[in-house]
């Protein structure tokens, strides 16, 4: 039992010596009390707490690295402004602000003197105000820049606790790198010279430039403001414009076709929820409510449509529904084929994802220039913007879906002989569908908080009374408005969510 413990400890010895490198002997003894029992192990490491944020980045630790540089870099802002910081800038500019405005009131009290105006004795009162301050902001400016001993001290005082807490954690740190190092090979491990040259490069210029942007704040103008010139936005904006002209001029038939495609669809939508009388709409709706999630939804659904006839917002509150449910049948239609089709070829997928993540990162405003510039105000343009961003987690949810079937079932069914066709439609899809449908409860719910925003372009319904509410100030009609969205996403939520589990 010795003979085996023995060479256990010999092949961790090696081990650590061939992680760490230089420094193995003192590892291997620091490690070896760490090692012995779960948790943190407080030891110093003196060339960690003098090298600091360098000695992190040398041994690859890099997110520590940027911790330690940005509390370090704070400490070294401190002492740069007791060194040569002019602490006094703030008070001495309003010091000189105070001074010109006090020289203004002794004109006007000149001007008021020679014409016997009855205003001169306010204008002595405001002059002796400003003497006042004047003379304060000259007093704080005096007392600020004697205060550089102690932005000095408290820097030294800062610098030496942030180095002493690099001491202690160092090998801490380091030997949880060893720990997953162990495990895989590609980890960062030795004390490598080129991430030695780059940490403190890195820790030079951060440092160096910070310091004197907060300490001299006058001395690189560079540091004020980023390097620019207005016309290059300009420029490129006129460029932008007349590309967005020329697409609007080539594409004129397709984006006329998409309007019309859009507008058919919504009229017929309309004509289903507005046109058919309340109480069948309603009637409908609850037994959905029912079916899918019991009686308790179906109860709550009821009140919920209650609210929205009785305060008058049963029609908008359809029309609502009706361009939601427009966005969000051409979202799902287009959507889970296309993320059938993704799942099943990676490279594909790997294209759209970035277009996926930029649909959905961009603003929801920003959408609406480009619907603008090529479909026009209305509501086709709020089922193309609503349609752009609730379209996303559907695509997501169906390749996630898809991508989660077991192979295992996918290899049975193909040695029984099932078809492509079959292996789609009775293997992937249902055993996906608790996924898809997530996605689809994603992407009406997202439709739907496209409300208040689409009415910016002329989309009707509940968000045209939140925008009103907002433009008058009208809180009440506005918390109103927005219960009745509220409630209709409740509503859609409970059906769809029900569906998915069932």
């Amino acid at each position: 039992m010795d003979q085996i413990n023995d060479e256990n400890a010999k092949k961790l010895d090696a081990l650590i010596s061939e992680f760490v490198g230089t420094g193995a002997a003192y590892y291997r003894r620091v490690f070896a009390v760490m090692m012995a029992a779960p948790g943190f192990k407080l030891t110093l490491n003196w060339a960690a707490g003098l090298l600091g944020p360098v000695w992190f980045g040398a041994r690859g630790l890099w997110s520590w690295f940027l911790t330690m540089l940005l509390l370090e870099t704070f400490a070294y802002i401190q002492i740069g402004k007791g060194l040569f910081g002019d602490l006094g800038r703030e008070s001495r500019e309003r010091a000189d602000s105070i001074a010109t405005t006090l020289d203004l009131r002794y004109q006007q009290i000149k001007a008021a003197e020679e014409s016997g105006s009855g205003s001169l004795e306010a204008l002595k009162r405001a002059a002796e105000s400003l003497e006042g301050a004047l003379l304060e902001a000259q007093e704080a400016a005096s007392a600020a820049q004697s205060t550089g001993v102690e932005y000095l001290m408290g820097g030294f005082i800062l610098l030496a606790i942030f180095k002493l807490i690099s001491a202690g954690i160092s090998n801490w740190t380091l030997e949880g790198q060893f720990v997953k190092w162990r495990s895989d090979r590609t980890m960062a491990s030795l004390f490598s010279l080129p991430r030695l040259c780059l940490a403190a490069f890195l820790s030079v210029f951060v440092v160096v430039l910070s310091t004197v942007k907060f300490a001299i704040p006058d001395a690189v103008k560079i540091l004020q403001t980023f390097p620019t010139n207005r016309n290059w936005r300009l420029d490129v904006g006129d460029q932008v414009q007349a590309a967005f002209d020329w697409t609007k001029t080539t594409g004129r038939g397709f984006f006329d076709s998409v309007t019309f495609g859009m507008r058919t669809l919504l009229d017929w939508i309309e004509v289903l929820l507005v046109g058919t009388p309340w109480p069948v709409v309603a009637l409908v709706v609850i037994i959905l409510a029912y079916l899918a999630s019991g009686p308790r939804v179906a109860i709550f659904t009821g009140a919920a449509l209650a609210y929205l006839g009785l305060l008058d917002f049963w029609e908008k509150a359809m029309t609502t529904v009706a361009l939601l449910g427009a966005a969000a049948l051409i979202s799902i239609a287009l959507g889970i084929p296309l993320g059938i089709y993704c799942a099943r070829r990676p490279r594909v997928f790997a294209i759209i994802r970035p277009i996926l993540d930029f649909m959905q990162s961009m603003p929801s405003f920003v959408y609406l220039i480009p619907v603008v510039a090529f479909i026009g105000s209305g509501k086709p343009a709020g089922v193309v913007a609503t349609m752009i961003f609730g379209s996303p987690p559907v695509i997501r949810f169906t390749v996630l879906g898809l991508q989660q079937v077991p192979e295992a079932v996918r290899e049975a069914a193909l040695a029984f002989g099932a078809t492509p066709r079959y292996l789609l439609w009775k293997v992937d899809l249902p055993l996906a569908a608790r996924t898809i449908m997530a996605g689809v409860n994603q992407t009406i719910l997202l439709s739907l908080a496209m409300v208040v925003v689409a009415s910016l372009i002329g989309a009707k319904g509940l968000g045209e009374d939140v925008l009103e509410a907002l433009q008058y100030a009208a809180a009440g009609q506005g918390i109103l408005a927005g219960l009745a969205i509220l409630f209709c996403a409740l509503i859609l939520d409970r059906i769809v969510a029900g569906k998915a589990s069932s």
